[in-house]
């Protein structure tokens, strides 16, 4: 008798609801990112405007610049986390992980594209994730235009 060489299994998709709570755990993280990031913000405006209670005007070049540099630090976290062990903080409870088409770690180009459609998709309401229940292969926006996929790992024993 021949041993044939099998391929190994394709781990199974993650699930819309699966990856939006792993999303929603990833909140308080970058949350906690968001609040170090706006210190130095505003230091600044208290020493512009030489007032404590003073907050940032709203749509100043200096809330534009938070906002932008909070954007870049939330993409830093996720594309740093998916780079480096394929899963953020909230997707490792999940027991999800980030790969390629074909398994293997994704490109830091694939990354940031994944992040900047994954923005472009929450800022359009969540559609880009809602997206993946009407795909044939289930596949968000983000998915598509990284070539990366969302699987569900296997439990340890």
């Amino acid at each position: 008798m021949e041993d044939t060489p099998t391929a190994a299994p394709t781990p199974p998709r993650a699930h819309i609801p699966r990856r939006l709570l792993a999303l929603f755990y990833d909140l308080w993280p970058v949350m906690a990112l968001w609040f170090l990031t706006a210190v130095p913000f505003m230091l600044v405006d208290v020493a512009i405007h030489g007032d404590v209670r003073h907050n940032i005007a709203p749509f100043s070049l200096m809330q534009w610049l938070l906002w932008l540099t909070c954007w870049a630090v939330a993409g830093i976290y996720a594309t740093w986390s998916w780079r480096r062990g394929g899963q953020t903080l909230g997707m490792r409870p999940w027991r999800i992980r980030l790969v390629t088409a074909d398994g293997a770690t994704p490109a830091w180009g694939d990354l940031w594209r994944r992040y900047l459609v994954g923005t472009a998709s929450l800022l359009l309401g969540g559609i880009g994730f809602f997206w993946a229940w009407f795909d044939r292969d289930r596949l968000t926006w983000h998915d598509r235009a990284s070539n990366t996929r969302v699987v569900r790992e296997p439990k340890r024993p």
